[in-house]
């Protein structure tokens, strides 16, 4: 970084020297020229903005993270990484991506949401241009449903038009007012504009516990036929899973139009974990924390874990969600 400056310091000098041999009149103007040029440079270093410089998408940085950091959600890892690169690398987009992470706690919903900023943004979640919604902290009282969907309104329209390369996420959308979500159904749609501003290249991410039972279900019903998790394909799920979500009255999808009218580009689905899922979970937070490798740790906080049906104990209750607290205890 002080190489960078001091490289940029040492360009102005020379400029001025160069100035001052050939047009000692127009000195202050042209040396005043490059020094605010510089100084935005510098400016636009150190500050995010929405261009290339601060927006990049990294798909190989993605796929690896997938591979390497996400246990046992093969379905959504092969679904996100198409849809995502996909998107991206359209110049003209008709629609902004819309995706839907259904599954139980603890099985990665949240953390895939952090990849996908991570691969984009250099920020990453602490980007300016990626916006958090949790239903129960924003919106939190039913009797007030109908500022929340200005309000709604009125966020999206300001972020995207502050840049277009904009990302939403929803979390708990099973927790959300039924209606709320519908109110910002015109810019998940197919319009080039509205009131000026183009929503096309923006990111929806709806997060939910909403389905997960005719997930669990599939996976197993493939468990008890002997047949192989990995078998398991998007087109095994998605077609229930949507209907599912949007006949559920308890879930922010209820009726949504954004459902019926066919808006969400992919519902993806999010399997509950097993036992080794959950080693590998314990395996990849000791790693993180550049902590030895420890096997029989790892054995030890999988061990401490719930496990159902309540007779076969195949998938682990809360996933992978309470590995940080049990690994604590056990080192």
């Amino acid at each position: 970084m002080r190489k960078i400056i001091k490289g940029l310091l040492i360009f102005l000098s020379v400029s001025v020297c160069f100035v001052n041999a050939i047009e000692p009149i127009s000195t202050t103007f042209i040396v005043g020229g490059i020094s605010a040029l510089l100084g935005k440079k510098l400016y636009n270093y150190f500050h995010e903005t929405c261009g290339d410089s601060w927006i990049v998408y990294n798909s190989t940085g993605l796929e690896i993270d997938l591979t390497r950091k996400l246990f046992g959600q093969h379905v959504a890892s092969r679904v996100i990484m198409k849809a995502v690169t996909g998107f991206m690398n359209n110049k003209n987009p008709k629609k902004p991506l819309v995706l839907s992470l259904h599954g139980w706690t603890g099985t990665g919903k949240n953390f895939v949401s952090q990849l996908i900023a991570e691969n984009i943004y250099r920020e990453g979640m602490g980007s300016n241009y990626v916006h958090q919604f949790v239903a129960t902290t924003h919106f939190p009282h039913l009797s007030q449903t109908e500022s929340y969907k200005t309000q709604l309104q009125q966020w999206i329209k300001g972020n995207v038009t502050n840049c277009p390369r904009s990302l939403f996420i929803f979390d708990e959308m099973d927790k959300m007012h039924a209606g709320l979500i519908d109110s910002i159904k015109p810019y998940l749609d197919y319009y080039e504009h509205l009131d000026g501003v183009s929503y096309r290249q923006a990111i929806f991410i709806f997060l939910s516990n909403a389905g997960g039972e005719d997930i669990t279900r599939v996976v197993l019903d493939f468990w008890r036929a002997g047949r192989d998790r990995e078998e398991i394909q998007l087109k095994d799920i998605e077609g229930t899973l949507s209907k599912q979500v949007f006949n559920n009255k308890q879930s922010g999808f209820w009726h949504t139009s954004l459902i019926d009218k066919n808006l969400v580009d992919f519902f993806v689905p999010f399997l509950p974990l097993e036992y080794r899922h959950v080693r590998m979970c314990a395996l990849a937070e000791m790693e993180a924390r550049n902590l030895p490798l420890d096997e029989e740790i790892a054995n030890q906080v999988a061990d401490d874990m719930t496990y159902f049906p309540k007779e076969e104990k195949v998938l682990s209750v809360k996933g992978c969600k309470t590995i940080v607290s049990r690994l604590e205890f056990h080192i």
